[in-house]
């Protein structure tokens, strides 16, 4: 069994939040609610690790987890 980081990014003001996976680029859903989302990125990092392994490619394996930071400008 893998685990996956994933970071949900609230959509202002459209509500709902984008879900982003970083150990596999490209790897993007959404969802309406935190839980749908959620949900969401189960299914869609499944689908993603299913494909890369017909296709022959190596899955990636999350080492450590995702750090987020905030930076500001002036």
């Amino acid at each position: 069994m893998r685990k996956f980081s994933v970071i949900l990014i609230p959509n202002d003001p459209l509500k709902g939040y984008t879900v982003r996976v970083p150990a596999l680029p490209g790897c993007v859903t959404y969802g309406a609610t935190r839980r749908e989302a959620l949900k969401r990125a189960q299914e869609a990092v499944l689908g993603f690790v299913e494909a890369m392994a017909r296709a022959g490619d190596p899955i990636p394996e999350q080492t450590r987890p995702v750090e987020v930071y905030q930076v500001q400008t002036p």
